[in-house]
Parts: C-alpha cells; structure tokens; sequence
C-alpha cells in the first residue's frame, strides 16, 4: 500500500512538473511570436498574456489583444481572446474570440458582435503548425462597418478538412441560416424593396486547391490563394428566389476563375433584374440574355426554371458566346 501511495505521489509530482514546464513553454511561445512580429514591422500588442488549467489544460488568455499587418493593411483588434488546449494533447485547440472585437481594413472599420463564437483547430505537431481540420460555430453574429452597412447572422458553421489525395487541398463546407446580407448590398440590388432582408439558407461545399498550405506562415508571411475550386454544391434561398450551382473553375494568379459552373434558378427573370440594378448585368444586355435564357428555359418545360451552363473565362461570365456578367475576383488578402 505505501508503495502504491509513493508511486502515485510520484507520478502526480511528475505531472505537475509537465504541466508548469509545458505551461511556461506555450505562454513563452505565444510572447516569443508577439515580438516577432514586433520585429517583422506589425503592429503586435497584448496587455496580458497568461497560460493556466492546471492539471489538464493549458488555457491561454490574451488580454487586450492587437494586431495589424502592414502588408495588407488588415488589423484586428480584441479585448480578450482565448486559446485552448488539453495538456496532453496540445495540438487540438479551441480558439474563443469576445463578444465583441473589430477588424479593420485599409477601406473600412467593422465591428463585429456575436452571442458564440467559437472555433476547434487540429494541426500537425510539426513546427509549421499545418492545419489538418478546423470548424468554426457562430451564433447571433452582427457586423456594423464604419462604411455604413450593417450585416447578420443567426447562426452558420464553417468546416475545412485536409485533403489527403492532393497537395494543399482542403474540403470546405459552410452554412448559415437567416443571414442578413450588408445593407448597402440590398439598397443597391433591390431598389423596389421586392425581396425580403433575410436569406433563409446558404450553403456550400467545395474542394479547394490553394498555392501553399495553411500553417503558420500563412498569418506570418502571405496567405496562401486559391488555384481551383471543385464545386460540388451551392445552395441559397432568398424569398420566391432559389439558386444552386455547380462545377469547377481554375484561378490565376490574379484571382481570375475560368471554367464551367452549371447554374439552376428559379424565377431568374427577377434575378435578372436583380443583376441589372447592382450594375452586374449592363443593360445594353439585359434583351439579349433574358431572350436567350428565356429560350433555355423553355426547353425544360418550366419558364420559370432555368438550368444553364456557364463559362468563366478572362474575368468575364458566357453564356454559350454571349458576355452575361462579371466574374467575381478571388483574391485573399
């Protein structure tokens, strides 16, 4: 029996002694990367910076918490922050952001509320920190811009996964549910206040290539950006209006995406409109694609649904030979 007592108090004490080592080590690492940045010409500050969760955890918390990129001219700034982590598995962490925080751009200061924001992250227990998965959960999230619009969120789920059988490749879904688009956007798209303010869904799932891998470099250095998107679902609902897309497009250095995207909407007439007013669709084109479209539709048996193949090529939108749009520009800065 003392033996049994000896051994456990060693043990304990051997525990206690990884824990304050291993505790020490990741509050230093985290101090050791502020000043680096320091160095590297960010702006990098933290009030506090504290490592507890004795026996199990290492729980640390970031207290006054700001960084800005001079690269790019993104800041982000927070009252508290937290990351945290078993100690026995120190490479699954939980990163916990405020209710409040705000992200600043070189265009515009948003401010950015949330009821639950929190987000688990698995990387490789290398020094480059590689991401193999991450899952990020939302509720009731709010974003007000110093450039006047407003936006929300009830509730949305963001999933990534490495993919294994291709170099710097990752699984993605999202989704979110009553989602209020930024009030600028909907002044700008629906001029005759026709559409509801609330998108009842949006989903997406999409194997993405991009240039690098998602590690720590990607924060220190440049983010990494996008080579091919795999779409293999893309699903919203707005009011009478429904839209799904599929298909795979290639993305230059640039952000340029060419490729093929197979479209299927409901009541596209109005999305039509829709593009027109928003200045996506020039009008000098809104007869010739609502005819072809019309005439596409027809084929199906239901006016009123279409599904259409499009063509992204040289930042431009095709339908068969006819430019209907812009193509969106993927650039990650």
């Amino acid at each position: 029996m003392r033996r049994l007592i000896v051994i456990t108090l060693v043990l304990a004490g051997l525990w206690a002694g990884y824990w304050f080592v291993g505790a020490r080590a990741t509050e230093g690492a985290f101090a050791a990367w502020i000043k680096d940045r320091q160095a590297d010409g960010w702006v990098a500050e933290v009030s506090d910076l504290s490592t507890r969760g004795f026996p199990n955890r290492f729980d640390t918390v970031f207290t006054g918490l700001e960084l800005a990129d001079p690269d790019t001219g993104l800041a982000w700034a927070a009252p508290e922050f937290q990351i945290l982590a078993l100690s026995y598995k120190p490479y699954h962490v939980i990163a916990a952001w405020p209710g409040e925080q705000i992200l600043s751009t070189p265009q515009q200061r948003i401010t950015i509320s949330a009821l639950d924001l929190k987000g688990s992250l698995v990387v490789d227990p290398t020094p480059a920190l590689t991401l193999d998965r991450s899952s990020i959960v939302i509720e009731g999230l709010t974003m007000t811009s110093s450039a006047g619009w407003t936006s929300s969120l009830v509730h949305g789920q963001l999933a990534t996964r490495r993919d294994t059988e291709g170099e710097n490749r990752q699984d993605i879904h999202f989704e979110a549910s009553d989602l209020t688009p930024a009030s600028s956007f909907i002044r700008n798209l629906d001029t005759d206040d026709v559409l509801p303010p609330v998108f009842e869904g949006v989903s997406f799932d999409a194997n993405v290539t991009f240039s690098a891998p998602w590690d720590r470099s990607a924060i220190e250095d440049a983010r990494p950006q996008v080579t091919r998107i795999d779409l293999s679902s893309f699903v919203a609902k707005w009011g009478e209006l429904e839209l799904a897309m599929a298909g795979a497009v290639d993305v230059d250095a640039r952000g340029n995406p060419s490729g093929n995207v197979t479209v299927k909407a409901r009541n596209w007439r109005q999305m039509i409109q829709l593009a027109e007013a928003s200045g996506a669709l020039a009008p000098e084109l809104v007869s010739t694609v609502t005819g072809a479209l019309q005439f596409v539709a027809g084929l199906s048996g239901n006016s009123e649904t279409l599904d259409v193949p499009l063509r992204l090529s040289g930042g431009t939108v095709f339908l068969g030979p006819v430019p209907v749009g812009r193509a969106p520009v993927l650039v990650i800065r």
